[in-house]
């Protein structure tokens, strides 16, 4: 199956981010920041709404705390930085913030429910219109991330795609798994981290919300015992 939906969202995020990157030095540094701090907000009220769609908020704390320890153990941040600092060296970019806008863009695109429910829906029904719908709002905030971050926010294109379209194989090959309860939990999770994103982008606080990212497998297994 042409994973339609996740190549399609990888491509705007290109093309936002080449947009914003034609875009970088043309506004004034308020004006530049006033929308990184709509991004941030925007982000975190989404996030808000997704949060509160938990049935069982045990699970959900329990998720973060085992989660959190997981990615702290193997330091998902530091590896994703890495990552990002190789990808840097391979686009020969002098850009000092090229590792922190492929890490920011890659979690912001990944983290949430549009991308793992859009997955499943693909995986599942063949149906790639939430993913579609997903591309639109990632290629406008491509525009933005871009604008400050540069060529970095390109590059996270290919987590996003990979991330994605693994998600849908798996939703394909384990389909009966995944109930409605579940997801709801799933989203739920999700939801709390892309709060962090949000105040990560506002600069309240820096959030290590890579290393939280095993929640969403803890919050999986616990639901699967406990649902």
């Amino acid at each position: 199956m042409i994973p339609v939906g996740s190549l399609t969202n990888a491509a705007a995020i290109i093309i936002g981010g080449a947009v914003g990157l034609l875009l970088h030095g043309r506004f004034p540094e308020r004006v530049r920041t006033i929308v990184f701090q709509a991004l941030g907000l925007c982000v975190a009220i989404i996030g808000l709404q997704m949060a509160l769609l938990m049935s069982k908020p045990l699970l959900v704390i329990f998720s973060l705390i085992l989660g959190g320890v997981a990615g702290e153990l193997v330091d998902i941040e530091s590896h994703l930085e890495r990552l990002g600092d190789r990808v840097k060296a391979l686009a020969r970019s002098k850009n000092t913030l090229f590792t922190d806008g492929f890490v920011t863009a890659s979690l912001i695109y990944c983290v949430g429910s549009m991308a793992i429910l859009g997955s499943f829906d693909e995986g599942l029904r063949g149906d790639p219109t939430i993913l579609l719908t997903k591309a639109m709002l990632d290629g406008f905030a491509s525009v933005a991330l871009a604008s400050t971050y540069g060529a970095g926010v390109l590059f996270s294109s290919v987590p996003v795609f990979c991330y994605q379209y693994g998600l849908t194989l798996v939703a394909g090959a384990f389909q009966s798994f995944f109930t409605e309860a579940i997801m709801a939990q799933i989203t739920a999770v999700g939801g709390i981290l892309i709060v962090g994103i949000g105040i990560n982008l506002l600069g309240i606080l820096k959030i290590r919300i890579s290393n939280l990212l095993p929640s969403l497998v803890a919050i999986v297994v616990l639901s699967l015992l406990f649902l």
